[in-house]
């Protein structure tokens, strides 16, 4: 085979990464970055990916690419993730999201004397928050609100207090996941099957691996912070102002137990009943909604709360979804220009399987994370390749898309650029690069025991 369209794909790869770098608009450079890699294989004679229905003339067809990118991810995981992105700003508009986070921070007050633990118990107990806030930002900044106050009061340092509430959202998992939607999807599975079957087997010994190795890492730093006087114990008081009542906390999680309960994962039902994640985001919406009338906000109040939803999809369109359609033009390109059988044959060159070639990618996606500062990003760009390399093989999908899904968050706490680094680091009083050294260590770790524990 030819490698001039692998090698072609290889340095836009490593261009687009330097744009990224220089804080190119994400956006703009995957799909520019697509159209043109699209452009080369039409001028270098490759297979093009086809189009449901072509205009005839090669140059109106790059645009028709967009437009049947827009309508497939619109019709389908879009808008699932758009009804995701309303359903979080609502919860947290009416503050569900606090009182979530207000119950579940309760059992650090039975740490109070090992402030190192406490630290590292806030990873497991945040990591559960995160599969019902979905927001790695959205949750970060409400933990720094109220779970950062309360270890530096225990006595940790504020760079490893901020560093810890940065790896609660290093596994991103649970059915409201922007990356599990897409994820499922490529892997052709219910999104709540998917989370049961295949993220929480491996979401479980990792959060234990994580949270271990942020102890030791959080007490290493608190004996040398102490020995050379840089730990500055704070008395700062918690905010324990609730602006919902505690019986809030149930919204947040609400969508997952209806996703559980009317799913095929049980059938102690009489009747079969089928949610998807959309429908589940919907029917918990208007259930907030009666919520918050029997508080006596009154209609015209929560009619107008109404905003907050739709604002709230707005806001994912334009960020997540319309990155997931320029992705896909991005991974289009990757593919015309024949980069997945030029990646198949240097791997099988080395000698590289089936669980090679998975290594590969999963390093991949950690690296383009890291650099691009969004688990999504990078995600969305390579995520759609892995069934073809799937078939290759004659290996499950899950198998390559799993450790690749948790490579991408996992990347992300560690990237300078990341905006959750960037917004917790400012709050914190401390750069986003030393919360990224802080991380390095149980970062690294965790990804290496899961392509031993996942793959050997």
């Amino acid at each position: 085979m030819t490698f001039i369209g692998p090698v072609v794909a290889l340095i836009f790869v490593v261009l687009v990464a330097w744009l990224l770098l220089r804080n190119y608009y994400p956006h703009a450079v995957l799909l520019v970055a697509g159209l043109l890699m699209l452009i080369i294989s039409y001028l270098l004679g490759y297979n093009l990916p086809p189009l449901n229905s072509s205009t005839g003339a090669f140059g109106l067809d790059l645009f028709k690419y967009i437009k049947e990118s827009f309508a497939s991810t619109n019709a389908g995981v879009g808008l699932m993730i758009m009804a995701i992105g309303g359903f979080v700003a609502y919860i947290d508009h009416i503050g569900a999201s606090k009182a979530l986070v207000e119950v579940a921070i309760k059992p650090l007050n039975l740490l109070k004397k090992s402030p190192n633990a406490a630290a590292a118990a806030v990873i497991p107990i945040s990591q559960i928050l995160f599969i019902a806030i979905p927001s790695a930002a959205g949750l970060s900044l409400l933990l720094m609100a109220s779970i950062f106050p309360l270890l530096v009061k225990l006595g940790v340092s504020r760079l490893s207090a901020v560093s810890v509430i940065t790896a609660s959202t290093a596994i991103g998992l649970g059915p409201a996941s922007a990356i599990t939607a897409s994820a499922s999807g490529i892997v052709a599975k219910a999104p709540i099957n998917y989370f049961v079957e295949d993220q929480l087997p491996l979401f479980i010994p990792l959060s234990i691996v994580l949270a271990i190795t942020y102890f030791f890492v959080v007490r290493y730093y608190h004996k040398k912070e102490m020995e050379d006087g840089t730990l500055q114990k704070e008395s700062k008081k918690e905010d324990s102002k609730v602006i919902a009542p505690k019986i809030y906390a149930f919204i947040p999680v609400l969508p997952i137990l209806l996703l559980i309960v009317f799913s095929d994962l049980n059938s102690f039902l009489p009747y079969s009943i089928k949610l998807d994640t959309t429908t589940a985001m919907f029917t918990s919406l208007f259930i907030a909604l009666m919520l918050e009338l029997s508080r006596g906000k009154g209609i015209k109040n929560i009619f107008d709360s109404f905003k907050v939803f739709w604002s709230g999809m707005g806001n994912i369109f334009k960020t997540v979804v319309t990155l997931i359609i320029a992705a896909d033009i991005f991974s289009q390109g990757l593919i015309s220009l024949n980069f997945i059988g030029g990646l198949l044959e240097v791997s099988q060159s080395f000698g590289f399987n089936a669980i090679g070639i998975s290594i590969v990618m999963t390093i991949l996606i950690f690296f383009a994370s890291m650099l691009m500062g969004s688990g999504n990003a990078a995600f969305f760009s390579f995520g759609p390749l892995v069934p073809e390399i799937a078939a290759k093989f004659a290996v499950k999908s899950t198998s390559i898309i799993l450790p690749m899904n948790f490579a991408a968050s996992m990347g992300r706490t560690v990237s300078p650029v990341a905006g959750v680094l960037i917004a917790t680091a400012e709050i914190a009083g401390v750069t986003s690069l030393q919360i990224v050294k802080r991380n390095l260590i149980p970062l690294f770790t965790t990804l290496g025991v899961m392509l031993i524990y996942h793959f050997i």
